[in-house]
């Protein structure tokens, strides 16, 4: 164990070199180093953790009831169930969980550690407790509703009537996600039900275990031992490179072996070359600019679509992000059920400025913008300050750490910020919940979507939202959306500017690395190196 814990600690070590510059030739054949901008990463709690690179480790150390089929994510499939019943109530659903599943500690999933993680979601009550406490489930009725009849059958009794696959959906994100109860019972510190420890450690049944985190350094996995089919790496690093410029030169000298964010002139370089694989995947992700609504002059409609009006979105897609970054201007992104195509805002700044003068600041004001300090959102936040500049809005742009700017943001302490949404599971609810649903904008809010975080209040999206939520209908549901949408370009204090094509890139050797259009579901056991 001494000699384990010393080796991963000198692998930490030496891969953090690349920050000063030095190489370190070749990756070991059992190890596979991925550069990756990581800074977001706040806990690995899946029942705290909501951000884009604590998911997808989440993704790869845990194991959740059910999951959708990638190959075609309308579908449901099990993972630990191996099935489930939904009883003539239409309120109870049991699950019938695999024999064969086991933790990184060696012993076996059971019933009771689902039923356990399930509570705990909700006792906990962190941001990723509205996946079911929109339900109906409470600190008080949860242990009755969710509960387990024997070592392998999970019973979830639904407070009301809900269309069954909305509900399974809701159970796919990491907060679905399966903890071992003995192992986060045995480290629970003040009634915390395991968090403190479960923030930097897991305790799950994936592929993966981990093993080493340093905030904005680096993260370690390594297989767990029981897991089957075993990885066929045995450890990954994901070091932390911010600057695309660094992961391009950390690839080309063999320090890592994947580069996740380089830019589109580094990818047109490698473009042919056969000594790479340049690897796309879609995502369901969108950039965006929140706009707080208790600023006064934000909180003006005329003032937000003046903003809409003067942000140049082609010359951005064009200019900055051609391969990486596309158009989309719904809180829909393509991929999901009732998107909108359309791209109804274009620059037009004699347009912007009539607005502004008609919402009463035919001057303009000042404005402070938050931002995460990495390529391309640098160049973006650039431009969108050009671009305002240009009707008449001066934006103090303020780059931080993408944590520091989703914590300020969920602090509902920003003016404007410039953020990415992804969706929670691969359904349009999770989206329409997200940005229209805000029915109590109190601090003690038992949902704090994107809509509360910016203050946005609209009762009828807020209703419109949860009807669609419930729409049995496939042809009316997406009706449904599709007004939503309309109404959300008239009404909304959020600029929807780009969707995401994330690219890989995997230096001559290595294969297999799944990236999945939500991150929890990007794999890493599949990675190969020759």
């Amino acid at each position: 164990m001494q000699s384990r814990r010393h080796f991963l600690a000198s692998s930490a070590l030496t891969l953090s070199y690349l920050a000063l510059g030095r190489a370190w030739a070749a990756t070991p054949k059992d190890l596979v180093a991925i550069g990756k901008q990581i800074d977001d990463i706040l806990s690995f709690d899946p029942a705290e953790c909501s951000e884009y690179s604590g998911d997808e480790i989440v993704g790869n150390c845990y194991r959740k009831l059910v999951a959708p089929d990638l190959a075609d994510p309308t579908k449901i499939v099990g993972d630990l169930a191996r099935s489930w019943d939904v009883g003539p109530d239409g309120q109870t659903l049991t699950f019938h969980l695999r024999d064969d599943a086991r933790f990184d500690s060696g012993n076996p999933v059971t019933a009771e550690d689902a039923a356990f993680s399930l509570q705990r979601l909700i006792l906990l009550n962190k941001s990723p407790a509205f996946l079911l406490g929109q339900f109906g489930f409470t600190a008080d009725n949860v242990a009755k509703l969710i509960r387990a009849a024997d070592a392998h059958t999970l019973i979830i009794q639904l407070p009301t009537v809900q269309a069954t696959s909305f509900v399974l959906f809701c159970l796919t994100p990491g907060a679905g996600c399966v903890v071992e109860k003995a192992v986060a019972l045995a480290h629970e510190m003040a009634g915390d039900l395991g968090n403190g420890w479960l923030k930097t450690h897991s305790a799950g049944a994936g592929p993966y275990r981990l093993v080493s985190w340093a905030a904005s350094d680096h993260v370690i996995v390594e297989a767990n031992a029981h897991y089957s089919p075993a990885p066929n790496i045995r450890r990954v690093v994901v070091q932390h490179i911010n600057d695309a410029a660094a992961q391009f030169l950390a690839l080309q000298k063999g320090d890592i072996d994947i580069a996740r964010n380089l830019d589109s002139d580094q990818l047109k370089m490698l473009a042919g070359n056969a000594d790479y694989q340049i690897s796309p995947q879609p995502q369901l992700s969108s950039l965006y600019i929140a706009m707080n609504q208790k600023v006064p002059d934000l909180a003006r409609p005329g003032v937000q679509q003046a903003i809409k009006w003067a942000i140049d979105y082609d010359a951005i897609a064009r200019n900055i992000t051609p391969v990486t970054w596309t158009v989309g201007q719904s809180f829909l992104p393509n991929g999901l059920a009732g998107a909108l195509p359309n791209q109804p805002f274009s620059k037009d700044v004699a347009r912007a400025k009539d607005l502004l003068a008609t919402a009463g600041v035919p001057n303009g004001f000042t404005v402070a913008m938050d931002y995460q300090a990495a390529s391309p959102y640098a160049e973006i936040a650039q431009a969108i300050q050009q671009d305002l500049k240009a009707i008449g809005i001066t934006v103090e742009l303020i780059p931080a750490e993408r944590k520091q700017v989703v914590t300020k943001t969920r602090a509902r302490a920003h003016q404007l910020s410039l953020l990415v949404w992804g969706s929670d599971y691969y359904d349009p609810n999770s989206n329409a919940q997200a940005f229209c649903a805000n029915s109590d904008d109190s601090e003690n809010a038992a949902i704090k979507s994107v809509a509360w975080r910016s203050h946005f209040v609209d009762p009828e999206l807020t209703r419109e939202a949860e009807e669609a939520a419930k729409e049995i209908d496939a042809d009316k549901r997406v009706a449904r959306y599709h007004a939503m949408q309309q109404q959300f370009w008239d009404r909304a204090p959020f600029a929807l500017l780009l969707q995401q094509n994330a690219v890989s890139v995997l230096r001559k050797g290595v294969s297999g690395l799944v990236v999945g259009s939500l991150p929890d579901y990007t794999r890493y056991g599949q990675i190969r190196k020759s």
